[in-house]
């Protein structure tokens, strides 16, 4: 025998799919399917020391070349035979195409097989072979593998029943085999097509006993809990099927247990997902049929929780919601969040649990369980202190959504019923999203329609404030100019509820906002309209520069604002600068608005004269700052601007005033005779007298100014302006030679104003003046006499100067009296003609000792000469008389002797007056009449004075 068969059995032995290392070591490709021909997925493992002859064809022939020349040899004979037959059973599955998939498909394994029996062909005769091999070679060591392949042989040719025997052979015959694991899960897997599912039940069992070593556990641990499932022992089924879960999803090889069962699922492949599909959904049915959540709540309870335990929980509410039992799929859901209400994945089966209310139309429900979903995961909520926003952005998502149906709900409602409470449900869910994404996409949406539920409840001041939020705090968006407009109504509507302070301070809040809107959103329908009212507002609070400013905004805007705005804006422009006492920028605001109105509108006649208001302002700033002629332009201008303005009188008088007050005279009389002209009845108009009069005397015009004068002492004014105006023009008459006028302006003083004394005396003094010049001396006679009584009644009101002037006129009124004295001649009868002279010469001493007596010093001088003159003619007219012509010679002596005894001692009385008179020189005083008093005590005296010299000789000889 040489040793080529051999080396063939060797080499083809390599290839041969059984022994235990290449079973353990396929594991990890292999995804069991259920049934035995799983076990051909294996892999298999080369010798690389075993030199490999040819194929699978050229191996069988070698066996068949073998077998007949070693037939003396029956351990290598029964060796050849069964590797022949294990090549051929081989063949037949691959030329079948079946694969460890196909074969663990429950229930289809025989059917495949036998419609493919022919195709097969050799089928039987391996069958054959392995039957003549366990006959002809009873104590071959490896007949357990030969009864393994032979219960697959009659398993691929539909002979389950043999099959199963067959298995059941290898079990009792070689209960020590390596194949035994692999043998009771292949009859547990056709126990099972054949629904004896208690002892596909211990087929299972024996392999879950071999543990991890077997390559059939996970598979056996599957198949296991199914037989358990289809006796209905759903509770006893669980622990096989969690324990297979457990290995799927990482929990046998995770110390911490925290590793995501959902990433592991991803990267699994089709089958095993499909797995633990499968897996997951017989739990569910069998939860189904217990007690529901609770069963599953029961199972972790006692063995402990699972990274998975929300999708035991989760698709036993699918399940419930594919049977459309709402309600249980809801509590399914919602048991897991009970039990575990901050796990990663409780938000989401709370989420569920509100879908099944939804797909079970149970609306309070539905409601109930938003409320809840966001009371438990709000932001403040424990959940968000285990996890961020970013690891479950799910969550988010279903939160913000939850918060935004609650908010629509409630608002909707509140719509509807205006029910106070339904509204503040709305802004409560509202400020939730808000307070919870404050920089969401949707914020700015959702800020406001919290402003518009807070409007609609009536709440003004909060919808301010949120509309406000919306319009300013957000990047623009839809709804922003909207808002900013939405929260001026808003104000209006809140400024109605308040009173005092707290409206106007709200009042201002709101122009704030005004102004903001306006100024964000210029291109908004209303914001000209809005920033011509804000400007109203501002002027109307007197914040006048403001108002200028924002008038000024308006009027600026481009495209231009509407006419209607335009005529507002350029108002309170106007206005603010007139009230700011920019009086030329107001003069241009208004002449601007003017241009604005209509030539019928009557609001013509009121901007006209604002106009001139405002040029007579600068007229009035000017002069202030001591540029009158600036001044006095502008109050001219005011005429032309307008001229039937009540400030052109006003202003025309205050242009004579400053031309007055520029010594302007020339034109300061035209500007104010045009005023008298053109306001004749003009309050202003009396005062425009005295200015005429004072421009018509420092132009040189004294009649015309005395006229003036004479208007002002006829008007209304005051006593004093009328006293002293009265006087003037009297003076102004006398001066310019009107005497006759002027003495009847002296005499209506003296009759209008007989206090003060003094100055009537003084007017009593021009009167007596005028008149003697005049010629008129009855009349200057009269006013002497009348000044002499008004200083006589004068009292306290006595002046020197009343003194002085009353002893003046008394010396003079004293000389008619003395020239009837002289004029009264002494004839015969003397004794009656000398009484006649005497009473004419008592009524001259009597009228010269008046004057005398006011002790005034050049009056008494006079006074005192003229009575010494007096008594001088009295003895010079007793010398003169006429003597009776029937006097005799002698008695013609005695007579004349008698006459000159009679008229010496008045001689010698006027020689003392004389020398009276004369001795006030030693007083130092010397005038006309003490100078003439000399000359006649010369002439009276002259051994004494004819030689004397003036002064103190002649006082000396006097003493």
């Amino acid at each position: 025998m040489t040793n080529a068969p051999l080396l063939v059995l060797l080499a083809a032995a390599a290839i041969w799919p059984f022994g235990r290392d290449r079973d353990r070591d396929r594991e990890k490709d292999f995804e069991p399917t259920g049934t035995i021909k799983d076990l051909e997925r294996a892999e298999v493992e080369v010798d690389t020391e075993a030199e490999i002859v040819g194929s699978e064809a050229k191996a069988m022939e070698s066996y068949r070349l073998f077998l007949d020349v070693a037939s003396d040899d029956p351990v290598l004979k029964a060796e050849a035979m069964r590797r022949l037959a294990d090549l051929q059973l081989e063949t037949v599955d691959a030329d079948a195409g079946m694969d460890a998939r196909g074969r663990a498909t429950q229930g289809a394994v025989a059917e495949e097989l036998a419609s493919n029996v022919q195709a097969l062909g050799a089928l039987g005769g391996t069958i054959d072979m392995y039957e003549q091999l366990l006959e002809s070679y009873p104590n071959y060591a490896k007949n357990d593998l030969v009864l393994y392949q032979l219960a697959r042989a009659y398993e691929a040719e539909g002979r389950i029943d043999e099959s199963l025997a067959t298995l059941d052979r290898l079990i009792a015959e070689y209960p020590q085999t390596e194949q035994l694991d692999e043998a009771q899960f292949r009859r547990g897997e056709t126990l099972f097509v054949q629904k004896r599912y208690r002892d596909a039940e211990r087929a299972y069992e024996y392999v879950l006993q071999v543990g991890d070593a077997s390559p059939f556990y996970e598979q056996s641990l599957y198949k296991h809990g199914w037989s358990l499932f289809k006796q209905q022992q759903y509770e006893e089924s669980l622990t096989s099927f969690f324990t297979l879960l457990d290995r799927q999803l990482g929990v046998d090889n995770d110390a911490t247990g925290d590793r995501d069962p959902a990433a592991l699922y991803a990267a699994m492949g089709r089958a095993q997902q499909e797995l633990v599909d499968d897996t997951f959904r017989v739990l569910s049915i069998g939860f189904s049929y217990m007690d529901g959540p609770e069963s599953i709540s029961r199972w972790f309870s006692r063995r402990g929780a699972r990274p998975y335990s929300f999708i035991a929980y989760t698709n036993l509410g699918d399940l419930y919601l594919e049977q459309e039992r709402y309600q249980d799929a809801a509590d399914a859901y919602h048991a897991f969040v009970e039990l575990d209400p901050y796990h990663a994945k409780a938000p989401l089966l709370q989420v569920e649990v509100v879908e099944a209310f939804k797909k079970g139309q149970f609306a309070d429900l539905v409601l109930e369980g938003k409320e809840n979903f966001v009371e438990t995961y709000g932001p403040d909520s424990p959940y968000w202190r285990r996890f961020t926003f970013a690891e479950q952005p799910e969550v988010v998502a279903h939160l913000k959504s939850n918060v935004t149906d609650l908010a629509a709900y409630h608002h909707a409602e509140a719509q509807k019923s205006h029910d106070a409470r339904e509204y503040a449900a709305a802004a409560r869910w509202y400020r939730a999203y808000l307070q919870s994404f404050p920089d969401d996409a949707n914020a700015a949406q959702t800020n406001f329609l919290l402003a518009e539920v807070l409007y609609e409840s009536g709440s003004f001041r909060d919808a301010a404030f949120e509309y406000e939020r919306t319009a300013y705090a957000y990047p623009f968006h839809d709804n922003a100019g909207e808002a900013g407009y939405a929260a001026l109504l808003a104000y209006g509507k809140h400024e109605e509820e308040l009173r005092g302070a707290a409206r106007a301070e709200w009042h201002r809040r709101a122009i704030d906002s005004a102004l903001k809107f306006a100024e964000t959103y210029p291109a908004h329908a209303q914001a000209a309209t809005v920033q011509t009212d804000a400007a109203e507002k501002l002027f109307a609070l007197g914040e006048f520069a403001r108002a200028r400013d924002v008038g000024r905004q308006v009027i600026a805007r481009t495209p231009a604002v509407e006419p209607k705005l335009m005529r507002t804006a350029w108002t309170v422009v106007a206005h603010s600068e007139f009230d700011l006492k920019d009086f030329a920028a107001a003069e241009n605001a208004y002449v601007q608005l003017l241009g604005l109105v209509p030539a019928e509108d009557p609001q013509r006649a009121e901007l006209t004269e604002r106009i001139a208001s405002s040029i007579y302002k600068q007229g009035e700033q000017a002069r202030t700052a001591g540029q009158l002629d600036v001044a006095v332009e502008h109050f001219l201008r005011v005429a032309r601007a307008a001229p039937a303005s009540p400030v052109r009188a006003t202003a025309e008088y205050d242009a004579g005033a400053a031309l007055i007050q520029m010594g302007d005279w020339q034109r300061a009389t035209t500007v104010l005779e045009n005023f008298r002209s053109a306001f004749p009845d003009h309050e202003l108009a009396a005062d425009v007298t005295g200015k005429l009069a004072v421009a018509y005397v420092e132009a040189g015009l004294s009649a015309r100014a005395a006229g003036e004068f004479e208007r002002i002492a006829d008007g209304d004014g005051p006593v004093e302006v009328k006293r002293e105006a009265l006087w003037r023009s009297a003076e102004l008459y006398e001066t310019t030679g009107q005497s006759v006028a002027a003495i009847a302006a002296f005499g209506r003083f003296v009759e209008r104003y007989p206090t003060p004394v003094a100055e009537s005396v003084e007017a009593r003094q021009k009167l007596i003046e005028l008149t003697g010049a005049a010629g008129n001396h009855a009349e200057r006679a009269r006013w002497m006499r009348d000044l002499v009584a008004a200083d006589a009644m004068a009292g306290a009101e006595r002046t020197d100067r009343t003194r002085y002037l009353a002893a003046k006129a008394q010396l003079e009124l004293a000389a008619p009296t003395r020239d009837a004295f002289l004029r009264t001649r002494l004839v015969v009868p003397l004794d009656k003609s000398l009484e006649a002279k005497q009473a004419r010469m008592q009524e001259a001493l009597a009228a010269y000792g008046k004057a005398a007596d006011y002790g005034i010093a050049e009056v008494t001088t006079a006074a005192n000469y003229e009575i010494a003159e007096l008594y001088h003619a009295l003895s010079k007219d007793l010398y003169a008389s006429q003597r009776p012509p029937e006097l005799t010679p002698e008695e013609l002596e005695q007579y004349d002797i008698l006459l000159e005894e009679q008229a010496f001692p008045f001689e010698e009385e006027a020689i003392e007056l004389h020398e009276t008179n004369a001795a006030r020189t030693a007083d130092g005083f010397y005038d006309e009449w003490i100078r003439r008093s000399l000359a006649a005590l010369a002439e009276l005296s002259p051994g004494r004075y004819a030689k004397a010299e003036m002064g103190e000789t002649v006082v000396e000889t006097i003493r």
